[in-house]
């Protein structure tokens, strides 16, 4: 039996720092009163994700809690890009969350730290326990964020599909992680490790079974085909800050803990999975990417676009390749897939909200309306496309290679058709903004949104031109310990 006292402790520091200042901004909520404009607490939540930042950044890589709660590479690195992707979250919030009253600012910004948090105990874990309880603890702040706009019909329904939906692929985890436990009886993932090659040997269907189910519940989480049915109509209904929140913080969460099961749990039967891996990374490109044809909508088509970039994440876990190889591809893609998103919903919250229109059309002229919006959106537009010079068109050029060295032809060429397909749709959006003429008045660019897609700008332009400045860190990394 393991003494806990003896236990580093001192490795939950971020996280404890964090869910301190969530605390501390619930309080200051309360004691103000829960209505009104707060942008100081806005700026509290943005100060302290910087400093978790660094917190998380001074890890050395290699420490423990009982197996329980790791800090390695693999979960500094994710932990970084989520805590950059809520500070940018919340940037480019402020000045929605001023133009709509009823949402409470104090609950908005603490929950998303609480969120944050989880995310965090996710790709810490090692125990399916653990790992469990950092995904409520996101999931049950998503729900509540999803469905914040109290009043408004579409928020109520969006919200209401997350917790139905979301309770389904929770039911689904837990029900392949009993599997695991009944066939190894442990939860710890370096224990299950240990066992599974043996028990596969005499319970291989069961197995088998086990993994499938966590691979829906998971699926449901960062919406692949076939379950991603949520994703479009809540992404519709949810705020649009919140939809950029889900279109990448909580997919890159999820991603980081299906790696952590997959590389860590079932590693040792990499053979027996990575086809099912490759054909659902397969048949969400091309789903993702021919529904996103058809959508007017543009949060919609940003979801079918969200659904078809889960696909390019998947494509390096179906390639036969080692796994510091594959992990590099993901972390470089989850970067330049965080910087490019983002600003583009940057540029979509305050054009929706200028024109109180989310269809495509609002996007007419922009480019005599706000030459600096128009320049902006169409550079995150051709780096989600995966033109040159931008972090999408390394990005993917980097898992392309990969897939080609591991000698999988036909997923590669899945792969460039539908980023081709993908060309269609971004680039409607861009026709929309240079070659439609419209009378609408000039749109101001608020201070925090010029800050988020300043930052985007210079990562997905950076990343495009200066790969090598990633890339060449990540080789080296030591990604897990275990």
């Amino acid at each position: 039996m393991p003494n806990l006292m003896d236990a580093n402790w001192a490795l939950l520091t971020p996280e404890i720092v964090l869910v301190s200042f969530a605390i501390l901004i619930l309080i200051f909520d309360f004691m103000t009163g829960i209505k009104g404009h707060k942008p100081t607490l806005g700026m509290l939540s943005i100060f302290a994700l910087l400093v978790t930042i660094v917190l998380v950044a001074r890890g050395d890589g290699m420490s423990y809690i009982d197996h329980t709660f790791v800090v390695d590479s693999f979960a500094i690195l994710f932990k970084v890009v989520i805590l950059l992707g809520v500070t940018l979250v919340i940037l480019l919030s402020m000045n929605y969350l001023n133009r709509h009253d009823d949402i409470y600012q104090g609950e908005y910004y603490y929950l998303l730290l609480f969120a944050a948090a989880g995310a965090m105990l996710m790709v810490s874990s090692l125990d399916l326990v653990t790992l469990y309880v950092g995904l409520e603890i996101l999931s049950i702040s998503s729900y509540c964020l999803a469905g914040f706009r109290k009043t408004n019909v579409k928020s109520n329904e969006a919200a209401l599909k997350y917790v139905i939906l979301g309770g389904v692929a929770s039911a689904f985890i837990l029900f392949g992680m009993s599997y695991v436990y009944g066939l190894t009886g442990t939860t710890n993932l370096l224990s299950i490790a240990t066992q599974l090659p043996e028990v596969y040997q005499a319970y291989s269907y069961l197995v088998i079974m086990a993994l499938l189910f966590m691979i829906v519940g998971f699926g449901f989480k960062i919406s692949i085909v076939p379950f991603h049915m949520w994703a479009p109509d809540v992404y519709e209904g949810a705020p649009t800050p919140i939809t950029a929140f889900l279109t990448v913080v909580s997919k890159v969460a999820g991603f980081a803990i299906f790696l952590r099961i997959l590389t860590v749990g079932f590693g040792s039967m990499f053979a027996h999975w990575n086809y099912y891996i490759a054909a659902i990374a397969a048949a969400t490109m091309i789903v993702g990417n021919v529904v996103a044809l058809r959508q007017r909508n543009i949060k919609r088509l940003m979801a079918y676009s969200g659904i078809a970039q889960a696909g390019y994440l998947l494509v390096p876990i179906g390639a036969a390749l080692s796994w510091n190889v594959t992990l590099s591809q993901i972390l470089f893609y989850s970067v330049a897939y965080l910087f490019m998103t983002l600003g583009a919903f940057a540029v979509i919250t305050l054009v929706t909200e200028n024109d109180s229109s989310e269809d495509i059309s609002a996007f007419a002229g922009l480019h005599r309306r706000s030459p600096v919006l128009a320049f902006s959106m169409t550079v995150f537009l051709i780096s989600l496309a995966g033109l040159p010079l931008t972090a999408g068109f390394f990005g993917k050029f980097y898992i392309f290679i990969g897939v080609m060295t591991g000698q999988m032809y036909w997923l590669a060429a899945i792969m460039a058709v539908t980023s081709i397909i993908s060309f269609y749709y971004y680039f409607g959006i861009i026709r929309e903004m240079y070659m439609r003429d419209t009378d609408k008045r000039s749109i101001l660019l608020p201070s925090t949104l010029s800050i988020t897609i300043a930052i985007c700008l210079v990562g997905t332009i950076g990343l495009g031109v200066f790969p090598n400045i990633l890339t060449n860190f990540l080789i080296n990394v030591e990604w897990i310990m275990f």
